[in-house]
Protein backbone atom coordinates (compact mmCIF):
# COMPACT_ATOMS: atom_id res chain seq x y z
CA UNK A 1 0.00 0.00 0.00
CA UNK A 2 1.31 3.54 -0.98
CA UNK A 3 1.69 5.74 2.41
CA UNK A 4 -1.30 7.58 3.74
CA UNK A 5 -2.27 10.24 5.70
CA UNK A 6 -4.22 9.28 8.76
CA UNK A 7 -5.87 10.98 11.85
CA UNK A 8 -5.57 8.76 15.30
CA UNK A 9 -8.40 9.96 17.67
CA UNK A 10 -7.13 9.73 20.99
CA UNK A 11 -3.62 9.77 22.22
CA UNK A 12 -3.60 7.24 25.29
CA UNK A 13 -1.66 4.59 25.66
CA UNK A 14 -3.18 2.61 22.71
CA UNK A 15 -3.99 5.36 20.11
CA UNK A 16 -0.31 6.25 20.72
CA UNK A 17 1.10 2.54 20.52
CA UNK A 18 -1.47 2.90 16.78
CA UNK A 19 -0.19 5.89 16.17
CA UNK A 20 3.63 4.80 16.33
CA UNK A 21 2.80 1.52 14.39
CA UNK A 22 0.83 3.21 11.43
CA UNK A 23 3.98 6.13 10.95
CA UNK A 24 6.72 3.60 11.56
CA UNK A 25 6.21 1.18 8.54
CA UNK A 26 5.75 4.95 6.29
CA UNK A 27 2.76 6.50 7.02
CA UNK A 28 1.69 10.27 7.72
CA UNK A 29 0.28 10.40 10.73
CA UNK A 30 -1.88 12.95 13.09
CA UNK A 31 -2.24 11.99 16.68
CA UNK A 32 -4.93 14.12 18.28
CA UNK A 33 -5.63 14.73 22.12
CA UNK A 34 -8.38 17.25 22.94
CA UNK A 35 -6.16 18.74 25.72
CA UNK A 36 -3.65 21.66 24.41
CA UNK A 37 -1.53 21.05 26.96
CA UNK A 38 -1.51 17.22 26.86
CA UNK A 39 -0.74 17.51 22.97
CA UNK A 40 1.83 20.45 23.20
CA UNK A 41 3.70 17.88 25.86
CA UNK A 42 3.70 15.19 23.88
CA UNK A 43 4.82 17.00 20.74
CA UNK A 44 7.94 18.39 22.73
CA UNK A 45 8.94 15.24 24.39
CA UNK A 46 8.22 13.52 21.24
CA UNK A 47 6.91 10.56 23.19
CA UNK A 48 4.01 9.36 25.19
CA UNK A 49 5.90 9.53 28.90
CA UNK A 50 3.20 9.12 30.99
CA UNK A 51 2.21 5.61 29.06
CA UNK A 52 4.77 4.85 26.93
CA UNK A 53 8.32 5.63 27.84
CA UNK A 54 10.74 4.88 26.19
CA UNK A 55 9.29 4.71 23.07
CA UNK A 56 9.89 7.66 20.72
CA UNK A 57 7.45 8.93 17.56
CA UNK A 58 8.95 8.76 14.49
CA UNK A 59 9.52 11.72 12.55
CA UNK A 60 6.07 11.24 10.23
CA UNK A 61 4.14 11.82 13.61
CA UNK A 62 3.17 15.15 14.37
CA UNK A 63 0.53 16.14 17.18
CA UNK A 64 -2.18 18.17 17.41
CA UNK A 65 -5.07 19.43 19.48
CA UNK A 66 -7.38 21.11 16.89
CA UNK A 67 -9.91 18.80 15.69
CA UNK A 68 -10.30 20.60 11.98
CA UNK A 69 -6.71 20.43 11.44
CA UNK A 70 -5.80 17.18 12.33
CA UNK A 71 -8.58 16.14 9.80
CA UNK A 72 -7.66 18.58 7.37
CA UNK A 73 -6.35 16.40 3.94
CA UNK A 74 -6.57 13.16 5.81
CA UNK A 75 -7.42 9.95 4.02
CA UNK A 76 -8.72 8.47 7.22
CA UNK A 77 -9.45 8.43 10.15
CA UNK A 78 -8.93 6.16 13.44
CA UNK A 79 -10.88 7.10 16.61
CA UNK A 80 -9.31 5.46 19.48
CA UNK A 81 -10.89 7.54 22.45
CA UNK A 82 -12.66 6.43 25.76
CA UNK A 83 -16.05 4.40 25.01
CA UNK A 84 -17.84 7.27 27.12
CA UNK A 85 -16.38 10.13 24.59
CA UNK A 86 -17.03 8.10 21.25
CA UNK A 87 -20.12 9.73 20.27
CA UNK A 88 -19.25 13.58 21.08
CA UNK A 89 -16.20 12.87 18.95
CA UNK A 90 -17.84 11.06 16.42
CA UNK A 91 -20.25 14.20 16.21
CA UNK A 92 -17.72 17.02 16.05
CA UNK A 93 -15.84 15.30 13.35
CA UNK A 94 -19.54 15.45 11.31
CA UNK A 95 -19.92 18.82 11.93
CA UNK A 96 -16.07 19.65 10.57
CA UNK A 97 -17.22 16.74 7.26
CA UNK A 98 -20.06 19.34 6.91
CA UNK A 99 -18.54 22.83 7.71
CA UNK A 100 -15.50 21.97 4.77
CA UNK A 101 -17.97 19.82 2.64
CA UNK A 102 -15.56 17.14 2.92
CA UNK A 103 -16.86 13.30 1.83
CA UNK A 104 -16.34 10.02 3.91
CA UNK A 105 -13.24 9.32 5.19
CA UNK A 106 -12.15 5.84 5.52
CA UNK A 107 -13.11 5.10 8.97
CA UNK A 108 -12.38 2.74 11.68
CA UNK A 109 -11.85 2.58 15.50
CA UNK A 110 -10.01 0.48 17.82
CA UNK A 111 -12.22 1.39 20.90
CA UNK A 112 -13.64 -1.23 22.94
CA UNK A 113 -16.57 -1.44 25.31
CA UNK A 114 -20.08 -0.41 24.76
CA UNK A 115 -21.47 3.27 25.04
CA UNK A 116 -22.21 4.06 28.64
CA UNK A 117 -25.23 5.89 28.83
CA UNK A 118 -27.13 3.85 25.86
CA UNK A 119 -25.15 0.22 26.22
CA UNK A 120 -25.12 0.75 22.61
CA UNK A 121 -22.68 -0.80 20.38
CA UNK A 122 -19.94 1.30 18.90
CA UNK A 123 -21.24 0.61 15.13
CA UNK A 124 -24.69 1.32 16.55
CA UNK A 125 -23.59 4.87 17.56
CA UNK A 126 -21.99 5.38 14.16
CA UNK A 127 -24.55 4.33 12.33
CA UNK A 128 -26.94 6.79 14.63
CA UNK A 129 -24.83 10.09 13.69
CA UNK A 130 -23.64 9.14 10.57
CA UNK A 131 -25.81 7.10 9.18
CA UNK A 132 -26.51 3.42 8.32
CA UNK A 133 -25.22 3.15 5.04
CA UNK A 134 -21.25 4.35 6.01
CA UNK A 135 -18.60 1.87 5.09
CA UNK A 136 -16.65 1.35 8.32
CA UNK A 137 -14.26 -0.65 10.13
CA UNK A 138 -13.75 -2.37 13.67
CA UNK A 139 -10.38 -3.33 14.84
CA UNK A 140 -9.78 -5.84 18.19
CA UNK A 141 -7.61 -8.63 18.99
CA UNK A 142 -5.20 -9.60 21.34
CA UNK A 143 -3.13 -6.52 21.94
CA UNK A 144 -1.48 -4.62 24.61
CA UNK A 145 -0.42 -1.20 23.92
CA UNK A 146 3.22 -1.60 25.13
CA UNK A 147 3.98 -4.43 22.50
CA UNK A 148 2.83 -2.89 19.77
CA UNK A 149 4.47 0.34 20.23
CA UNK A 150 7.77 -1.49 20.81
CA UNK A 151 6.88 -3.25 17.35
CA UNK A 152 6.40 -7.19 18.96
CA UNK A 153 4.72 -9.36 16.59
CA UNK A 154 0.74 -8.96 17.14
CA UNK A 155 -2.02 -10.06 15.68
CA UNK A 156 -5.33 -8.16 15.11
CA UNK A 157 -8.73 -8.15 12.98
CA UNK A 158 -10.37 -6.10 10.63
CA UNK A 159 -13.99 -6.43 10.68
CA UNK A 160 -16.52 -4.59 8.38
CA UNK A 161 -18.90 -5.75 5.98
CA UNK A 162 -17.53 -3.83 3.20
CA UNK A 163 -14.74 -6.54 2.68
CA UNK A 164 -12.48 -3.75 0.48
CA UNK A 165 -12.98 -1.39 3.98
CA UNK A 166 -12.11 -4.30 6.00
CA UNK A 167 -8.74 -4.84 3.71
CA UNK A 168 -8.03 -1.19 3.53
CA UNK A 169 -7.34 -1.28 7.61
CA UNK A 170 -5.94 -4.48 7.07
CA UNK A 171 -3.15 -3.40 4.49
CA UNK A 172 -2.63 0.04 6.07
CA UNK A 173 -1.37 -1.79 9.26
CA UNK A 174 0.29 -4.76 7.71
CA UNK A 175 4.28 -5.04 8.24
CA UNK A 176 6.77 -7.89 8.52
CA UNK A 177 5.69 -8.04 12.72
CA UNK A 178 1.89 -7.14 12.12
CA UNK A 179 -0.72 -9.19 10.84
CA UNK A 180 -4.54 -8.11 10.18
CA UNK A 181 -6.76 -10.66 9.52
CA UNK A 182 -10.48 -9.76 8.19
CA UNK A 183 -13.69 -10.65 8.48
CA UNK A 184 -17.52 -9.45 8.62
CA UNK A 185 -18.98 -9.82 11.99
CA UNK A 186 -18.54 -7.00 13.10
CA UNK A 187 -21.20 -7.42 16.04
CA UNK A 188 -19.01 -10.82 17.04
CA UNK A 189 -15.53 -8.43 17.23
CA UNK A 190 -17.36 -5.88 19.21
CA UNK A 191 -18.75 -8.08 21.56
CA UNK A 192 -15.35 -10.55 21.93
CA UNK A 193 -13.25 -6.37 22.79
CA UNK A 194 -15.63 -5.94 25.43
CA UNK A 195 -16.56 -9.13 27.68
CA UNK A 196 -12.97 -10.09 27.80
CA UNK A 197 -12.29 -7.19 29.99
CA UNK A 198 -15.51 -8.60 32.26
CA UNK A 199 -13.46 -11.56 33.19
CA UNK A 200 -10.21 -9.88 32.87
CA UNK A 201 -11.76 -8.05 36.51
CA UNK A 202 -12.97 -11.45 37.53
CA UNK A 203 -9.77 -13.55 36.70
CA UNK A 204 -7.85 -10.86 38.47
CA UNK A 205 -10.33 -10.76 41.90
CA UNK A 206 -9.85 -14.45 41.91
CA UNK A 207 -5.87 -14.28 41.44
CA UNK A 208 -6.20 -11.56 44.18
CA UNK A 209 -7.67 -14.05 46.63
CA UNK A 210 -4.71 -16.48 45.95
CA UNK A 211 -7.67 -18.77 44.19
CA UNK A 212 -5.06 -20.72 42.20
CA UNK A 213 -4.75 -21.53 38.50
CA UNK A 214 -7.15 -24.36 38.60
CA UNK A 215 -9.99 -21.08 39.55
CA UNK A 216 -8.63 -19.01 36.88
CA UNK A 217 -8.52 -21.70 34.34
CA UNK A 218 -11.96 -22.46 34.75
CA UNK A 219 -13.04 -18.44 34.76
CA UNK A 220 -11.56 -18.22 31.31
CA UNK A 221 -13.34 -21.41 30.18
CA UNK A 222 -16.79 -20.44 31.46
CA UNK A 223 -16.60 -16.84 30.72
CA UNK A 224 -15.96 -18.14 27.08
CA UNK A 225 -19.30 -20.10 27.59
CA UNK A 226 -20.83 -16.32 28.70
CA UNK A 227 -19.47 -14.43 26.00
CA UNK A 228 -20.85 -16.94 23.29
CA UNK A 229 -23.92 -16.93 24.88
CA UNK A 230 -24.27 -13.13 24.79
CA UNK A 231 -22.88 -12.62 21.23
CA UNK A 232 -25.43 -15.21 20.47
CA UNK A 233 -28.48 -13.27 20.93
CA UNK A 234 -27.02 -10.91 19.50
CA UNK A 235 -26.47 -12.14 16.51
CA UNK A 236 -22.54 -13.35 16.72
CA UNK A 237 -20.78 -15.54 15.41
CA UNK A 238 -19.18 -18.70 17.46
CA UNK A 239 -16.54 -18.19 15.08
CA UNK A 240 -15.78 -15.07 16.48
CA UNK A 241 -16.20 -15.60 19.74
CA UNK A 242 -13.19 -18.75 18.68
CA UNK A 243 -11.01 -16.43 16.85
CA UNK A 244 -8.40 -13.05 17.82
CA UNK A 245 -11.16 -11.02 19.14
CA UNK A 246 -12.78 -13.28 21.21
CA UNK A 247 -10.55 -16.38 22.19
CA UNK A 248 -6.97 -14.46 21.93
CA UNK A 249 -8.63 -11.59 23.24
CA UNK A 250 -9.79 -13.02 26.27
CA UNK A 251 -6.74 -15.12 27.53
CA UNK A 252 -4.31 -12.22 26.85
CA UNK A 253 -6.33 -9.92 29.07
CA UNK A 254 -7.30 -12.79 32.01
CA UNK A 255 -3.43 -13.76 32.28
CA UNK A 256 -0.88 -10.87 32.01
CA UNK A 257 -0.90 -8.31 34.63
CA UNK A 258 -0.13 -5.40 31.81
CA UNK A 259 -4.11 -5.61 31.41
CA UNK A 260 -5.26 -2.84 33.48
CA UNK A 261 -8.61 -4.53 33.62
CA UNK A 262 -6.95 -7.72 35.48
CA UNK A 263 -4.78 -5.24 37.60
CA UNK A 264 -7.96 -3.62 38.86
CA UNK A 265 -9.20 -6.51 39.68
CA UNK A 266 -6.43 -7.53 41.69
CA UNK A 267 -6.21 -4.42 43.35
CA UNK A 268 -9.84 -4.90 44.41
CA UNK A 269 -9.97 -8.11 46.10
CA UNK A 270 -6.30 -7.60 47.87
CA UNK A 271 -7.35 -3.95 49.45
CA UNK A 272 -11.18 -4.74 49.76
CA UNK A 273 -11.50 -0.70 48.51
CA UNK A 274 -14.55 0.74 46.75
CA UNK A 275 -13.89 0.48 42.72
CA UNK A 276 -13.72 4.18 42.30
CA UNK A 277 -10.68 4.26 44.51
CA UNK A 278 -8.96 1.93 42.80
CA UNK A 279 -9.63 3.08 39.09
CA UNK A 280 -8.32 6.68 40.61
CA UNK A 281 -5.07 4.68 41.21
CA UNK A 282 -4.64 3.42 38.21
CA UNK A 283 -4.84 6.14 36.63
CA UNK A 284 -6.59 4.72 33.18
CA UNK A 285 -10.17 4.00 31.94
CA UNK A 286 -11.04 0.58 33.16
CA UNK A 287 -13.45 -0.42 30.21
CA UNK A 288 -14.70 -3.89 32.17
CA UNK A 289 -16.24 -1.45 34.93
CA UNK A 290 -18.76 0.53 32.34
CA UNK A 291 -18.87 -2.43 30.18
CA UNK A 292 -20.36 -4.86 32.73
CA UNK A 293 -22.90 -2.52 33.80
CA UNK A 294 -24.04 -2.10 29.68
CA UNK A 295 -24.10 -5.86 29.41
CA UNK A 296 -26.04 -6.65 32.80
CA UNK A 297 -28.34 -4.51 31.34
CA UNK A 298 -29.00 -6.40 28.31
CA UNK A 299 -28.66 -9.33 29.63
CA UNK A 300 -31.27 -8.42 32.15
CA UNK A 301 -33.54 -7.92 28.65
CA UNK A 302 -32.88 -10.96 27.46
CA UNK A 303 -32.80 -12.79 30.84
CA UNK A 304 -29.65 -14.67 30.07
CA UNK A 305 -27.73 -16.34 32.68
CA UNK A 306 -24.46 -14.52 32.86
CA UNK A 307 -23.32 -15.87 36.18
CA UNK A 308 -19.25 -14.72 36.12
CA UNK A 309 -20.79 -11.07 35.08
CA UNK A 310 -23.20 -11.05 37.81
CA UNK A 311 -20.37 -11.40 40.40
CA UNK A 312 -18.52 -8.95 38.58
CA UNK A 313 -21.60 -6.52 38.38
CA UNK A 314 -22.57 -7.10 42.02
CA UNK A 315 -18.68 -5.97 43.15
CA UNK A 316 -18.19 -3.04 41.22
CA UNK A 317 -21.66 -1.77 42.19
CA UNK A 318 -20.91 -2.63 45.67
CA UNK A 319 -24.01 -5.58 46.24
CA UNK A 320 -21.12 -8.02 47.39
CA UNK A 321 -17.43 -8.85 47.86
CA UNK A 322 -15.13 -11.03 46.10
CA UNK A 323 -15.14 -13.61 48.36
CA UNK A 324 -18.91 -13.44 48.71
CA UNK A 325 -18.75 -13.17 45.21
CA UNK A 326 -16.65 -17.27 45.24
CA UNK A 327 -19.05 -18.37 47.17
CA UNK A 328 -22.31 -17.80 45.36
CA UNK A 329 -20.49 -18.99 41.95
CA UNK A 330 -19.35 -22.32 43.70
CA UNK A 331 -22.86 -22.62 45.24
CA UNK A 332 -24.59 -23.03 42.12
CA UNK A 333 -26.17 -26.43 40.95
CA UNK A 334 -24.57 -28.53 38.71
CA UNK A 335 -25.25 -28.74 35.04
CA UNK A 336 -24.31 -30.29 31.77
CA UNK A 337 -21.24 -27.99 30.59
CA UNK A 338 -22.49 -28.37 27.11
CA UNK A 339 -25.82 -26.71 28.03
CA UNK A 340 -25.57 -23.36 26.14
CA UNK A 341 -28.87 -21.69 26.42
Amino acid sequence: MKPLKIAVLGAGAWGSALAIHLSRIGHQVKLWDHNPENASALESARENVRYLKGVSFPESLSVQSDLKVTLAKVDAVLMVVPSQAFREVLQNMHQIMVETQKGYYHLAWATKGFEPETSLMLHEVVQEELGEHISFAVLSGPTFAAEVARGLPTAMVSASQDQAEAQFWADAFHCDTFRMYTQSDVVGVEIGGAYKNIMAIATGLSDGLRLGANARAALIGRGMVEMMRFGDVLGAKNETMMGLSGLGDLVLTCTDDLSRNRRFGLMLAQSQRPAEEVIEEIGQVVEGVKAVKAVKLIADKYQLDLPIMEQVYNIIVGQSTAEQAVTELMRRHGRSELEFG
